[in-house]
């Protein structure tokens, strides 16, 4: 009896959390969905008596999507190799090998973790403006200024990526290395052919955090890349000022329509739309890989 006790209070438990965090998606979906007499209808709550895909298709002519889709697959992707190399190397070396200050250097990465990336992003905006007008090579306005960060260890969330892999490589055994170097291995084939090769999963994990996050990051990318690229979350944010100018050329039924709650949620299901298929394709490698870097506690 008190088992089945138990077991109801935890499942009540995970209810309750699960519908704090679907409940807004559920809601976007729903509103995707209605037409403009249903959203200003206040007896419609969930479902549409109207039921419209056209919502979609003004959304993703507001969006620009086959070009901001491209942008962003390929920037986000590009980011997130950078960092999922950089973050492997680092936290290699911070968990085989032993160099002066290195528990300094570990606090140093805290503490760029505890930091708001709000308080770095104008330092960092003069010292490529420094560095631009030095060179006389563009900068701002371009991607290399976000890419350099991500080489450098800087990249969206990049102390946590490290973290990651620090805590994964301390937990295969240094006789694992011992064992390769007796057989003349060198560091990098050690970081290759054993840590890597054991890591497979964690370098999932990392490679698909970096990639949500430098995907649906705008603030960063806004101070650096600006509209040097066309990126699907930054037009998201601009998408009522978007909606009139594509509204008055005729795109959204010859300037008739308005702007509303079921066009803003359409484009944002869009914008989101891309992560959800992605982690459905990965979804079981993604949660083995959560195990096996140990976020869950273990």
């Amino acid at each position: 009896m008190k088992s089945k006790i138990s077991k109801a209070i935890i499942y009540f438990v995970l209810i309750c959390f699960s519908y704090i965090y679907l409940y807004p998606i559920l809601e976007m979906i729903s509103k995707s969905f209605m037409s403009a007499k249903d959203v200003i209808d206040p007896s419609i709550t969930w479902i549409p008596k109207h039921p419209s895909i056209n919502n979609f298709k003004v959304a993703a002519g507001v969006l620009n999507l086959k070009k901001t889709f491209i942008g962003s697959l390929w920037f986000s992707g590009v980011m997130a190799l950078a960092q999922t190399i950089v973050s492997a190397m680092t936290g290699f070396a911070m968990s085989r090998y032993n160099f002066r200050f290195k528990n300094v250097w570990l606090v140093l990465i805290l503490v760029a973790f505890i930091i708001p990336t709000t308080l770095l992003v104008i330092p960092r905006l003069m010292l490529f403006m420094t560095a631009q007008n030095t060179t006389g090579i563009q900068l701002i306005g371009t991607p290399i200024p976000q890419l350099l960060m991500a080489l450098l260890g800087q990249g969206v969330n990049g102390t946590i990526l490290i973290l990651i892999f620090y805590n994964f490589f301390n937990l295969i055994p240094y006789s694992l290395d011992e064992a390769a170097m007796i057989d003349g291995a060198g560091p990098l084939q050690v970081f290759f052919h054993v840590a890597v090769k054991l890591s497979l999963s964690t370098v999932l994990v990392v490679f698909l955090f970096a990639f949500v996050w430098n995907w649906n990051e705008t603030y960063v990318t806004g101070t650096f890349v600006r509209s040097s690229i066309a990126l699907l979350p930054q037009r998201l944010n601009m998408f009522d000022s978007v909606f009139a100018t594509y509204a008055s050329s005729g795109g959204a039924g010859g300037g008739e329509m308005k702007l509303n709650e079921a066009y803003k949620m359409a484009g944002t299901f869009i914008s989101i739309l891309p992560l959800l298929v992605l982690y459905g394709f990965v979804q079981k490698q993604f949660i083995q890989g959560i195990e096996n870097t140990g976020i869950t506690g273990e």
